[in-house]
């Protein structure tokens, strides 16, 4: 049995509304010391469902005590691992996902200790690992790096966007990315990059992706590289069969659902386009104290006029 923390764990995941995380969370919550108010929280919460599985903190409660226990002599390592098993663990629509209240009441009541754990820079970890935008939120942004580059069932994308931090921190922001050849293309570059052992790997990662997303307000990608529908039926079957699936494997990869695969022409067709690219794009090289604080770093790479952290990009409608 996973261990139950320094606290009173739920049993099942609720919505926690912002303000009661503005208005509990301190420093020493942040900084590991304290424990949150759980009493409080919990009243300032609205449970969800106690008789669908999927929302049973449990389980979710055992992979973050597995993922400490792992990697502790590298955190960052955790998320490439985690990722794709939170996402099979936590099957929910993407609306459902859309919730922060959901990813705050993660944080706060079932696994602070992992957000302190995973993201504490300077004695703290930063109040939006606790609650923030989906691209900076501990939990939220490994759920939407698992939906946004799976591959259909296939999770092996999902741990080369989680091999450099700078992928989640800039590239998870980007609108574009919901175009899943555009994903997979971009992924694909990645590994290449990665693989080829071309120093600091994470200013190329932004570099290109800001490129992309530029180039993304004048070139239809979805006209260069069409996709496929999204298979909704075969998704909340997916969804349903939570109710009897065994835990997430450990040592093996899960299986995601069986939503519809992208197109290999199409990621075919951006590949040579983005190396293109990223060989004109100006490569920004940070300061040793920029790259050490990389993790905790989110780099403007939005659309023009748009915040993405006052605005729901539509794609998590």
């Amino acid at each position: 049995m996973p261990r139950r923390g320094p606290f009173d764990i739920p049993q099942v995941l609720g919505l926690l509304p912002d303000a009661a995380v503005a208005k509990y969370l301190s420093r020493g919550i942040q900084s590991g010391q304290e424990n949150p108010p759980q009493v409080a929280l919990r009243k300032a919460s609205t449970s969800l469902s106690d008789t669908e599985v999927r929302w049973r903190t449990a389980p979710i409660r055992e992979l973050v005590e597995q993922a400490m226990a792992r990697f502790g002599d590298n955190r960052s390592s955790a998320d490439g691992w985690l990722a794709p098993r939170l996402h099979a663990t936590l099957r929910m629509t993407r609306s459902e996902a859309g919730d922060g209240g959901l990813w705050n009441h993660l944080a706060m009541l079932v696994a602070p200790d992992y957000v302190v754990w995973r993201h504490k820079q300077a004695d703290i970890a930063q109040s939006s690992r606790f609650c923030g935008p989906h691209y900076t939120q501990c939990f939220s942004r490994l759920w939407w790096a698992a939906e946004l580059f799976r591959d259909g069932p296939d999770y092996r994308p999902v741990e080369t966007a989680c091999a450099v931090q700078d992928v989640l921190n800039t590239t998870l922001r980007l609108d574009v990315i919901d175009h899943r050849p555009t994903a997979q293309a971009l992924l694909r570059v990645f590994e290449r990059l990665f693989s080829s052992g071309t120093p600091r790997p994470g200013d190329h990662v932004n570099a290109l992706s800001s490129a992309v997303n530029a180039a993304g307000s004048t070139l239809a990608y979805d006209i260069l590289a069409p996709d496929v529908p999204r298979l909704a039926d075969e998704l909340h079957d997916w969804i349903a069969e939570s109710e009897e699936a065994p835990p997430v494997q450990w040592e093996r990869l899960p299986e995601g659902p069986h939503d519809g695969r992208v197109p290999p022409d199409s990621v075919d067709a951006l590949v040579p386009l983005f190396d293109k690219l990223l060989s004109e794009a100006p490569v920004r090289r940070r300061g040793r104290a920029l790259e050490e604080a990389a993790e905790d770093t989110v780099v403007p790479a939005q659309r023009p006029g748009v915040s993405l952290d006052k605005e729901l990009p539509s794609w998590m409608l």
